[in-house]
């Protein structure tokens, strides 16, 4: 069979391999989607910490079980969505149940072999069985579980005003589980193209530009300044706002990330009592709830599919993606792989 390996920035290179044999615990599947993210755009331009070469890209999955152990209660064909993340269990945030910050994770596709393959092994406990949703909706299912995890760590309540700001694919699958969580919602971002698809497209909630005007706008908007802010822009300036946005009492949740320090004012953060999280990854009962939510259509995924090319094109189409028109989420589809 042949895979698709990052061998060095900008090195996309085909290799003939054999067929992969399952090891104990291990489930051999068919991989049916992958999903593209940033950090797959990260690695093949050399930006991407803590990555290395040569790696087989590739996280966000759906895979078709080949075969499994019997005592996981996987069946050839089962249709699962993939958990990437491979904790030790043994560091204090496992014992604690905060698997997502395990001292030791390793990430599929990025410290551990991913998805740019027709077939693959993985551990048997790393597959959520999920019938009724379709391939494309379950390849979704690992980058909604970023923005899902970030909505689970704000609590928020129905009603409760809440801004969410960037509008890329984080931003927006936290938009998603924040207006399923019944919130208050308005969202922001620079690209008024961005906030045209998060309001009119998928009908998340209310519009507002990122400007000087932002923190008075919120405020007749809502009557308030937000109880909630996440923030998924992963740029300092959008970060260090956030504690001028919040309501005194309010929650910030950083859902995006940059490589560097972060300062903040702090007569005004202990004036305002405000509570900052970070968001890291998501937990397995996370995958377990996206995909529930999906089973009852609770939320509407598929418009972020906005792109869309065969496994055989993507050592063409992945170099220029991100310069491609109205992205907001890739797919690249195996079923003509074999």
């Amino acid at each position: 069979m042949k895979i698709l390996s990052l061998q060095q920035p900008g090195s996309l290179v085909w290799t003939e391999v054999p067929a992969p044999q399952a090891a104990e615990g291990e489930a051999l599947v068919r991989v049916r989607r992958c999903g593209v993210c940033g950090t797959d755009i990260h690695a093949l331009a050399g930006k991407q910490p803590f990555f290395s070469y040569p790696r087989r890209l590739g996280h966000e999955l759906c895979v078709e079980v080949v075969n499994a152990p019997a005592e996981s209660g996987l069946a050839a064909g089962d249709l699962c969505a993939v958990e990437a993340y491979y904790f030790c269990g043994a560091c204090p945030a496992c014992r604690a149940g905060k698997t997502n910050c395990c001292k030791n994770l390793k990430v599929l596709g990025v410290h551990i072999d991913g998805g740019h393959t027709p077939f693959m092994t993985v551990p048997a406990e790393k597959l959520h069985p999920a019938k009724g949703p379709n391939p494309d909706q379950i390849a979704l299912v690992e980058p909604l579980v970023i923005g899902a995890h970030g909505v689970e760590r704000a609590a928020i309540k129905a009603g409760e005003p809440t801004v969410i700001l960037g509008m890329g694919p984080i931003g927006l699958a936290a938009a998603i589980f924040a207006k399923a969580a019944g919130a208050n919602l308005v969202c922001v971002d620079l690209q008024p193209e961005r906030l045209k698809f998060a309001c009119e497209t998928m009908q998340l909630g209310t519009a507002l530009p990122a400007d000087a005007h932002l923190a008075e706008n919120l405020q007749a908007h809502f009557g308030q300044l937000p109880s909630v802010v996440i923030d998924a822009t992963g740029n300092p300036a959008s970060m260090r706002g956030t504690f001028q946005l919040t309501e005194h009492g309010g929650r910030i949740v950083f859902l995006g990330l940059f490589i560097g320090d972060m300062t903040f004012d702090d007569p005004n953060f202990h004036r305002r009592e405000l509570t900052l999280m970070a968001s890291r990854a998501g937990l397995s009962g996370t995958f377990r709830e996206v995909i529930r939510l999906m089973q009852t259509n609770q939320v509407d995924v598929l418009p972020l599919i906005t792109h869309r090319f065969d496994f055989a094109d993507t050592a063409e189409r992945l170099p220029g993606l991100h310069r491609e028109a109205g992205l907001v989420k890739a797919m690249i589809d195996f079923d003509k792989a074999l």
